[in-house]
């Protein structure tokens, strides 16, 4: 996709006779051929490694060979895709701070339809997302819902990728004692359940704190 693509569907977005639903329309298009191009480059770094990886097994022979390739894997595409993940950002945050008002002007069904939901799908997107672009896209990844993006972890549509991006680049930038929680109350994740990821590689699932009521009143207990 070219600067000049993405540079002739923002103004269109910012004209003001532009509809809530052109504006997702377009959001959609622009996200689809950046996750596109972003996952392209992906692609050929990881096929100079795996060429990188054959060649491991003639070390020493192949020590230069091998070197050079897992460097032009680090370095391969580097400005494209800094340039596509702050695409992403910025369409990110607008998804999840959603200032424009698209949840509230298109409704809960025009914005399954607009956003691929099957209609299988949208109790289970109501129950896991509620109403609003964000919970639909992001936290409900239900967003091309015939494309079972729930099967992986962390998978979802361009606008789940967007939104991901942005809130990666939150958390990063962020100072630690101002993060939010976010599976507290009307965080993104609140009621998810957590994974905890341990450093001998093994994962647990947090499970959520339980306050007892009793005659010596109330204590919480962590599990």
């Amino acid at each position: 996709m070219t600067q000049t693509l993405v540079i002739s569907l923002a103004r269109i977005v910012e004209k003001p006779n532009t509809s809530k639903r052109d504006s997702l329309t377009i959001t959609r298009r622009v996200l689809r051929h950046v996750c596109k191009d972003r996952r392209a480059i992906h692609d050929e770094c990881h096929a100079l490694r795996r060429k990188a990886r054959k060649l491991k097994q003639f070390l020493p022979f192949t020590a230069q060979a091998v070197a050079d390739l897992e460097l032009q894997a680090s370095e391969h595409g580097g400005e494209v895709l800094e340039s596509l993940r702050n695409v992403l950002a910025a369409y990110g945050q607008t998804i999840i701070h959603d200032g424009d008002g698209i949840s509230d002007a298109l409704g809960f069904d025009a914005l399954c339809d607009h956003l691929s939901i099957n209609t299988v799908h949208r109790e289970q997107a109501r129950r896991d997302g509620g109403a609003t672009l964000q919970g639909l896209a992001f936290i409900a990844r239900m967003e091309d819902s015939t494309t079972a993006y729930g099967d992986e972890w962390g998978a979802g549509g361009p606008l789940f990728e967007a939104c991901m991006v942005a809130m990666c680049g939150f958390i990063q930038t962020c100072p630690e004692h101002l993060l939010p929680d976010p599976f507290a109350p009307d965080g993104p994740f609140y009621g998810a359940t957590p994974t905890l990821h341990h450093p001998d590689g093994t994962t647990s699932i947090k499970r959520p704190d339980v306050t007892v009521h009793d005659s010596s009143g109330s204590r919480v207990i962590k599990r």
